[in-house]
Order: C-alpha cells, then structure tokens, then sequence
C-alpha cells in the first residue's frame, strides 16, 4: 500500500459522535493493519472537503445529498457509527480497494 488514504468523520457539530467513530475506527484499521489520516468536521464544512472517503451516519445521507461534493469521495454511510462490526464491514473494503 503506497496511497495513504484521507479519512473523514462527519456528524452535525464534529465533536461527540463523529469522534467516537474516528476512534473505533482507528481501533478496526490497526486490528487490519492498515493506516490512513483520520479527521473528524462538522456537517457544514462537509462541501469544502478535500478526502478519499467521509464516514457518516445514515441520517445525514439526505443532507450530503444537497451538497456540492467532490464525486471522487467514497462515502460509507453507518447505521451504529460505534460498531467494530459494522465499521470493519462497511469501511475497510472501502479503504482496500481505494489503496490498491
């Protein structure tokens, strides 16, 4: 893996819940062994966001949808955002296949 991929985590201040995920997250990528730059924002700096991939819960899908994004941003939308489970199965396919 040559392409250290950047990793945001988005809720609607960009405090609470979006680092809780970013830290479970870090947990899942270290078990994986993987690495990539994790920052975590508010929904509102969302468009001007220069990443490979924002991880957001599922009730902020409509809101991105509004937005002006980047179209090569991966997004990986999760039901419990502090779910080992759901994050290694939603987030780390995503991040293998973006560091190809």
């Amino acid at each position: 893996m040559n392409k250290k991929l950047k990793i945001y985590f988005i809720c609607g201040n960009g405090l609470g819940s979006s680092l809780a995920c970013q830290m479970v997250a870090e947990d899942v990528l270290n078990d994986e062994k993987l690495e990539a730059n994790m920052e975590h924002e508010s929904i509102s700096s969302a468009p001007g966001l220069k990443t490979d991939i924002i991880v957001s819960a599922e009730n902020f899908k409509m809101q991105f949808e509004k937005f002006e994004m980047d179209p090569g941003i991966q997004f990986v939308f999760l039901h419990n955002i502090v779910s080992k489970e759901e994050i290694k199965e939603k987030l780390v396919p995503v991040i293998r296949k973006l560091s190809e």
